[in-house]
């Protein structure tokens, strides 16, 4: 194949326009020229933005809030030290969504709303309990352990599981199915834990144990970094069914609930360890014994999550491709992994137009794989339609980028 001819063409190879079979597909598909006009993104753009603004003010809050007891060396020890395992964690999430990618600025706001509001909603709960404790004069007592495991894991799981219930709402449609679920719920759990980590490594510095600050690194940053990932994607993946169930938004709410109740569940046998185990040495021990099988089955669950989400967008675009819109070698190309890196490996020898051209038609192609999921799972409502619609007409305007013609539709260029 010769580096001006991209994988998945063949010269000989027609394609039509034509509409999807009715059976496949009860959605309008037009071609890019006839396409219904979509709603403005002005709303959502605003939202977003305001989102992002107030769960960053959130965030600074949490910060101020931190400094007042730590102080301002100890903050950015500690925030260095939490920056290492929430990298791995993001690194994590990013390997996880790299099939379907969520729009950044939703990734954005899941994380200041797990590190900002989240945590912000637990410290406020929290001061409220102690309120209330001191105003009894007596009457009520407060206690550790209740605290840890079963005010904790409640306040904290529901703060963040409402997260991932606000993006649901907001961004719905990119919020596909299970593995959408687990990138948000992944994310607001990195960004908590990466707030909590700043104010238990904090801790430990101003302490001046250096031996102390080793083993509380050790043990959050190393061997439990993916601790409150474990617990939240719970919720996720319970949104995620909801998602691909077609539930609407107030049918939502109950998937929410399942999903939390393991979630604090775990959560709270986590933080219960603490206090049934006698030293850093039994927590290692029930962290290997409890927590490394809990995360190998959130591995396994997660990687066939991804396999399955590619299968679909496999047998999805084969039905586009029967309806003329794509060849067999685009599908092939567009709907498997390694397509995929021979496409993107062809757009890195190409200028930068064919090179964006490329990615774009493969994010868009995975897109309408999704909505066409929806609309055979019966989501079928007229601004999905419209959306496939959309979707449909910039892949014949990628394809026209990516094999260097001129773009259907648009007049040819003057002599």
């Amino acid at each position: 194949m010769s580096l001006d001819q991209p994988p998945g063409q063949h010269p000989t190879e027609q394609r039509s326009s034509q509409h999807l079979p009715v059976q496949a597909s009860q959605a309008s598909v037009q071609p890019v020229w006839n396409q219904p006009v979509l709603p403005s993104r002005a709303g959502p753009i605003v939202l977003a933005v305001i989102g992002i603004v107030f769960a960053g003010m959130a965030l600074l809050a949490v910060f101020w809030y931190l400094t007042t007891f730590l102080g301002a060396d100890a903050l950015l020890v500690g925030l260095i030290l939490a920056l290492l395992p929430l990298t791995v964690v993001l690194l994590a999430v990013r390997w996880i969504d790299r099939w379907d990618p969520e729009p950044r600025p939703a990734l954005i706001f899941a994380l200041l709303w797990g590190a900002g509001i989240s945590v912000v909603t637990a410290l406020v709960f929290d001061l409220g309990v102690q309120v209330t404790i001191a105003a009894s004069a007596g009457a009520l007592t407060g206690s550790d352990f209740a605290s840890a495991v079963v005010q904790a894991p409640i306040v904290e799981e529901v703060a963040k599981g409402f997260g991932v219930l606000a993006l649901f709402w907001a961004v719905r449609r990119h919020f596909d199915g299970p593995v959408d679920g687990v990138v948000y719920a992944a994310t607001i759990a990195a960004g908590f834990a990466f707030s909590e980590n700043i104010q238990y490594f904090g801790l430990a510095l101003t302490e001046g144990d250096a031996q102390r600050l080793g083993m509380t690194f050790l043990l959050r940053g190393v061997f439990s970094p993916f601790a409150h990932v474990t617990f939240t994607i719970c919720t996720g993946l319970a949104l995620g069914l909801a998602a691909r169930r077609s539930a609407s938004r107030g049918g939502a709410v109950g998937y929410f609930l399942i999903g939390l109740l393991p979630a604090i569940i775990l959560h709270a046998l986590w933080n219960g360890s603490t206090f049934v185990l006698d030293g850093d040495a039994s927590v290692l021990a029930y962290y290997a014994v409890v927590q490394v099988p809990l995360f190998i089955a959130a591995i396994l669950v997660v990687a066939f999550l991804r396999r399955q989400a590619a299968r679909t967008t496999l047998r999805r675009l084969h039905e586009y491709s029967q309806a003329g819109w794509f060849t067999a070698a685009e599908v092939s190309m567009l709907g498997t992994g390694s397509g995929r890196r021979q496409a993107l490996a062809w757009g890195r020898r190409q200028q930068r137009p064919k090179k964006v051209a490329m990615r774009r038609f493969i994010a868009d192609a995975t897109r309408l794989a999704c909505v066409r999921d929806r609309l055979v799972r019966g989501q079928n409502t007229a601004a999905l339609q419209a959306h496939e619609a959309h979707l449909l007409g910039l892949l014949v305007n990628h394809r026209a980028d990516v094999l260097g013609q001129i773009r259907p539709g648009s007049a040819p260029a003057a002599p």
